[in-house]
């Protein structure tokens, strides 16, 4: 197999992700199915073993430490090719791999259609902010444009932690130093504590993982630093319950109390297949305001939601909010829409009070337009001029005696 070759069509496909594994042809990921690759053969065991000789060419301790635990991340670019992201793994003693396609061009908030919430929480100059969702949800990119808007929009020092480097930032107003954990540092904690001595302003980690992580993290938050990373959450209440679940009990009120003061915001999303192709983000954005500080602080956070429903003002956006916009514009099935929803049943309710306003809304907008037409013009006939006053002969008054 040419592995290049392969992951070219991919590319030229539009997959977002590339599976190899024995016994089955190279598998596209498109608009989220799974499809085979054309006109390919089904890979053996040497196929493989030769995937993983090329990708770690210029890593060779990454194979060996693959051999050991079975595990392997890494970033693959050859020439002609974008970037991927590779994870290989052992199933039933042999290899498979997943390739992730890192796109060339870091995209902008307007390319992939976030909410302006997203723009707002990406001008914080201090503070933690979260982007979150499942595998896949496009977590990554999102990050990428917050960074990028960042280093386009002011002058400082952006590090960013990351196992592998998917996007590459350029330097442009900011300087940009990108750390790989395996080949630049041991690992995240001690490349994170060593990130707070590197002068910079904005430090990105790629994942919160465990307690020593996220305990740094909210160190570096603290300090004045603009902190960003990623957690495999849904949405933001369960992000919040995640971060304390993290410390042990009698550490979890302290936390709490360090969450309210220093989280900035949480971005949680789902990708959702286009009905024309291609897929769209739903977005719930959660802006830290007096309210959620103390819903934190006081271990209620089942009244989160309520109050991003309510947040508009500080341009916050629920799940519902962004599914049902999505459907009433004709990007996203109605169905698809529905399946994707945190409560089903309470989005369709949702939406069909939505669907009943809009027709309303278009109704009322048509009997405006209906108002203000002109009449046709009618050509104008002058008025007639009125008629000219009688002369009357002066009076004359009789004198005595008539």
């Amino acid at each position: 197999m040419d592995l290049n070759s392969v992951l070219q069509r991919g590319v030229d496909l539009g997959a977002s992700d590339i599976h190899l594994k024995v016994g089955k042809p190279p598998i596209l990921r498109r608009d989220g199915s799974m499809t085979p690759l054309d006109g390919e053969q089904e890979l053996g065991t040497g196929d493989l073993e030769a995937v993983l000789e090329k990708i770690t060419e210029a890593a060779p301790h990454k194979r060996d430490g693959f051999h050991e635990t079975g595990d392997l991340d890494i970033a693959y670019q050859d020439e002609g090719l974008p970037r991927f992201r590779v994870n290989a793994f052992r199933q039933r003693g042999a290899i498979s791999f997943a390739f992730r396609v890192i796109p060339k061009h870091v995209p902008t908030f307007e390319d992939l259609s976030l909410p302006k919430g997203v723009r707002r929480l990406a001008e914080e100059h201090r503070g933690l902010v979260l982007v979150t969702g499942a595998t896949g949800s496009g977590k990554t990119t999102t990050l990428a444009a917050i960074v990028d808007h960042i280093n386009r929009t002011r002058r400082q020092h952006i590090v960013t932690i990351e196992d592998p480097i998917e996007i590459l930032h350029a330097d442009q107003a900011c300087i940009v130093n990108q750390r790989e954990v395996g080949l630049d540092t041991v690992d995240f904690t001690q490349a994170l504590r060593r990130a707070l001595r590197q002068d910079p302003d904005v430090i990105l980690i790629g994942e919160l993982r465990d307690a020593e992580s996220a305990q740094t993290a909210l160190q570096a938050a603290e300090s004045g630093h603009l902190v960003l990373s990623t957690m495999h959450t849904v949405d933001a209440t369960e992000t919040i319950g995640r971060m304390v679940e993290f410390f042990p009990p009698l550490k979890q009120p302290m936390i709490r109390s360090i969450m309210a003061g220093v989280l900035r915001g949480v971005v949680s999303q789902r990708l959702l297949p286009r009905v024309d192709g291609g897929r769209v983000a739903a977005v719930e954005v959660m802006v830290m305001n007096t309210r959620i500080a103390d819903l934190i602080r006081d271990n209620e956070t089942e009244g989160i939601a309520d109050a991003i429903g309510e947040g508009q003002f500080f341009d916050m956006q629920t799940f519902t909010d962004a599914l049902i916009a999505h459907v009433l514009s004709g990007e996203v099935d109605q169905e698809v829409a529905a399946n994707a929803a945190t409560n089903r049943h309470d989005f369709l309710v949702t939406l069909e009070h939505a669907l009943k306003r809009k027709a309303a809304d278009d109704r009322r907008a048509a009997a405006e337009r209906d108002d203000v037409e002109p009449e046709p013009e009618t050509p104008s006939v002058p008025e007639p001029e009125p008629p000219a006053a009688e002369t009357m002969p002066p009076l004359r008054l009789a004198g005595p005696g008539g």
